[in-house]
This record gives structure tokens, sequence and C-alpha cells, in this order.
């Protein structure tokens, strides 16, 4: 019998829409118990891993959940130390990104920057609502320095476009911005940068989230400018709101990973 123990049933609990997944929502085993009294570090060839009551934990491809850093290493730690009679991978989104970068990311590396790169000719921030006024102002007050920052930082100037027209980017931007990318070495980073740009629509934000131009917070409050807007205007609808406080958690959690693997 192995001494590990496998987090195998930590997949991401939202993921990419699945109608089969969906229709046997229904049928969802319960939630595994807490099987282990005490979660912590331990050091090791590999980095620091997780281990539950002195056994090291293991990704659903049975890799040892470890990593270079060891405050990562704590809060991942802290996380599974905070599970309570039934183990929630609702609950613990820095365990699924940790997995996702170990089994996924390192290997198929070049593929996740490729993937990130594309973000940068239909970033979220480029394309501006022409009317009503207040719309527009809160658009250029949120994001116009997040394109400043890309310039000054990054020396990546992008085009404007009003409405859903497609405007293409000069290419010396496009390729500042997968270089940006490429420069974020750590597979555990590269996953926190891929998880906030998928979840804001815009690989700005999101580095500029890396880089710390941004806290999490605001870089959140940025990408959600329109929803913003338009629950002022209309009202908020509690189901609209429970979604967007999920997706939060999940990118304060990528943002998180992200520091913690500087």
């Amino acid at each position: 019998m192995s001494n590990d123990v496998t987090s195998d049933w930590l997949g991401d609990p939202e993921g990419v829409p699945d109608p089969v997944r969906a229709a046997r929502q229904s049928a969802k085993p319960a939630l595994p118990k807490r099987f282990y009294t005490e979660a912590s570090v331990a050091p090791a060839e590999d980095g620091y891993r997780l281990v539950l009551d002195g056994r090291p934990a293991r990704t659903p491809a049975r890799r040892y959940l470890a990593v270079p850093q060891a405050a990562l290493a704590e809060a991942l730690a802290e996380e599974w130390g905070a599970q309570e009679e039934f183990i929630d991978p609702a609950r613990m989104p820095l365990t699924r990104l940790v997995n996702s970068a170990l089994d996924g990311v390192a290997e198929r590396r070049e593929a996740v920057v490729d993937d990130l790169a594309a973000y940068a000719g239909t970033d979220l921030v480029v394309y501006r609502a022409g009317d009503p006024a207040r719309l527009v102002a809160a658009q250029a007050a949120a994001w116009d320095p997040v394109l400043d920052w890309a310039h000054e930082a990054l020396n990546a100037r992008f085009m404007l476009s009003e409405g859903v027209m497609h405007v293409t980017q000069p290419a010396e931007s496009l390729a500042a911005i997968r270089c940006a990318i490429e420069a974020v070495a750590s597979p555990t980073a590269l996953a926190g940068l891929h998880s906030m740009t998928t979840l804001t629509g815009s690989v700005l934000i999101a580095l500029a989230v890396l880089r710390g131009r941004l806290t999490p917070q605001a870089g959140w409050a940025a990408a959600h400018v329109d929803e913003t807007f338009q629950a002022e205007v209309w009202g908020r609808d509690a189901e609209a709101e429970d979604r967007l406080a999920r997706r939060r958690t999940e990118f304060e959690a990528a943002a998180r990973v992200a520091a913690l693997s500087a």
C-alpha cells in the first residue's frame, strides 16, 4: 500500500462547460470526509511538499504536491488545514491551481504561452463603449492607466476600438506582451497568470496584477467596469452576483499563487 495520499478528486468545480457533467450534477458523490488530522510542509529534494499526517500528498497525475517556494507550500497547508468535517474542492482554489500547474502547465508551457499571447490581440481594455458618457468615462478611468503602464513598463502601445469592431494591434506590441509572458518562469506563476487572464479577458490586467501595478482587488474591479455599470443602471441580480463572487475568489487565489511563486 502506498504511503502517499492523492487529491485526484480536486478538479475545477466550474472549468469548461460540459453538458454530460451538468446532467450528472444530481448524482454527484458526497464530499469525502476529512481523513487527516494535520496538514503541514516538509522540505524535500523537489522543494516543499504538502504532507497530511506525515504522508506526502500527490496531484491527480500522481506527482508530489511540491513547490519551490516555502510560502506557497505553507498556503497550501493552510488551505488543507482549514477543511472541516468534509473536504470541499470548491474551497481549495490554491490546491486546484497548483495541481493544474504541476500536471498541465509545466509540460505544456509553450501552448500556455501561445494561449496567453493570443489575448493581447483582442484584450478587453482596448474595446470601448461609444456611449453612454458615464460608461465611457468609467472605462477610461479604469483601463487607460493599464494601457499607460503597458506602454511604459512593457514597451507595448495599443490601438483603441469603439464597440466590437476588431482592431489589429501593432506587431511589436504583441511581441512585447509575449516577451513579458515568456519571462514568467515558474509554472505556478504562469498558471496564476493564465487563470487571471481567462477570468477577466485581459492579459494586460493580469500582467499588471502579476507585476504589482494593480492589486488583485483593483484588477478585478477594472475587469468588471461594464458589469458594475449595468448593475447600477438595472439593479443587481442575486444569481449573477453569486457567480461573480465565486469567480472573484478564483481570481484572487490565482493572484496569490502568482505572487507567492515569484
